[in-house]
């Protein structure tokens, strides 16, 4: 059997109040909602727990308070497998919280609140170096002065490097350096590249100057699917996959952590995109930030199902 594939996810902890409603409200304007429920959030911890999903030996990096969302936090880390023991407690800034509104055809937006996800300094990058791993899995939810030196430190390490460059903002001074595969969706490919990236042109557009960047890149279109290019190659397009649309909260998500599992264990670039496409599809069909559903099996069984189509159609 060939041992799990080793992630350290340096990343943010959010406690997420998930609130349904018709849709957004406008400036002013107070809105009847239907429900509301607090869902274990941050793109660090939901990214973790994605590639513990899938089978990956996962530490979690990070930072929350002394509060009442702390313990939770790091039950459900816990819970699904992921080693925390890197999460440190602070008493001098609370746990990270975002609020999320869910519109009734699925679509959502949020505010976080950071809190100690901004807290990240130089203790917490010795903690990124000092645990064994494949691949280092990094977003912009924590203090951007602390991601480049924990790029470095894994580099030097021998683990690869992958950016999940949201929520967007530019690039810290030197993190691209360290980076093997940046991940974007398109607002984050606009910000980064400084093209516009209204339709699938703009997209290879952007794809093209980023991937002038970093070796890789992963480009997300939500239901469109995803485009990919490695560094001297051409553009790959990997088409969404037709399921009904319950929830696009955290989808991607289950993308970058699905994507980054099966990178860590060995697959292809094109390999692993497909994969986490294919997650990502299954979350958004899914109720809740949380799913059961999302298993290696269920994903393995929708890429069967795709390749069958495509082999059926004249």
């Amino acid at each position: 059997m060939q041992p799990a594939p080793r992630i350290t996810v340096f990343g943010s902890l959010h406690m997420d109040i998930v609130v349904q409603a018709p849709r957004q409200p406008r400036l002013g304007e107070t809105l009847a909602g239907s429900s509301w429920r607090p869902v274990p959030g941050g793109k660090g911890l939901n990214q973790a727990v994605h590639a513990a999903r899938h089978g990956a030996a996962v530490r979690m990096v990070g930072r929350v308070g002394t509060d009442d969302f702390a313990g939770p936090l790091l039950a459900h880390l816990a819970r699904h497998g992921v080693d925390a023991r890197g999460v440190r407690r602070m008493e001098a800034a609370g746990t990270g919280m975002s609020v999320a509104i869910i519109e009734a055809a699925g679509d959502y937006a949020a505010v976080i609140v950071s809190g100690a996800n901004q807290c990240v300094d130089g203790d917490d990058v010795a903690a990124v170096a000092a645990g064994p791993a494949d691949l280092l899995l990094l977003q912009y939810e924590v203090a951007p002065a602390a991601l480049a030196p924990a790029a470095r430190a894994a580099k030097a390490a021998g683990a690869r490097v992958v950016l999940n460059a949201a929520p967007a903002a530019p690039a810290p001074a030197g993190l691209l350096a360290s980076v093997d595969l940046l991940a974007v969706n398109a607002i984050e490919a606009e910000m980064l590249s400084g093209m516009p990236v209204a339709d699938l042109a703009g997209a290879h557009r952007a794809l093209a100057a980023l991937a002038a960047q970093v070796p890789a890149v992963v480009l997300t279109l939500g239901a469109d699917g995803l485009l990919l290019a490695e560094r001297g190659g051409s553009a790959c397009h990997i088409p969404g996959h037709r399921v009904a649309v319950v929830d696009t909260h955290g989808a991607g998500d289950a993308l970058i952590g699905a994507l980054a599992c099966r990178l860590a264990a060995g697959d292809g670039l094109a390999a692993a995109a497909r994969y986490g496409n294919a997650a990502a599809a299954l979350m958004v069909a899914s109720a809740g930030a949380d799913p059961a559903a999302i298993t290696v099996d269920a994903v393995d069984a929708l890429l069967a199902a795709e390749a069958r189509r495509k082999a059926d159609r004249p």
